[in-house]
């Protein structure tokens, strides 16, 4: 799998957000990545130095739309948290305050 395909998006929550200050940083993963092909994929993409990756798997929810009340399921998500080494950062997530 190429790198760049690797990392989707960058997860942009309340929580998220605070764990950046400690070094971590929660991305959107592909679903059939290993926690090697997501390390070397941040390394390369950003010029850091990861320590560690968690990742956790989420179903996708199903929700009845329409006139007809049709079914659609939401997607699969993979999510991935890295932590960095000591005093690196990802520019991508830091906020002006």
């Amino acid at each position: 799998m190429r790198r760049l395909n690797v990392l989707r998006r960058p997860t942009i929550t309340e929580k998220s957000m605070i764990k950046t200050s400690s070094g971590s940083y929660t991305f959107e993963v592909e679903h059939h990545t290993s926690k090697g092909q997501i390390k070397r994929a941040v390394e390369a993409a950003f010029g850091v130095t990861v320590i560690a990756v968690n990742t956790a798997k989420a179903s996708g929810k199903t929700h009845r739309v329409g006139k007809f009340r049709h079914t659609v399921r939401t997607h699969d998500r993979k999510k991935a948290v890295i932590k960095l080494k000591e005093g690196q950062k990802i520019e991508v997530f830091e906020t002006k305050s």
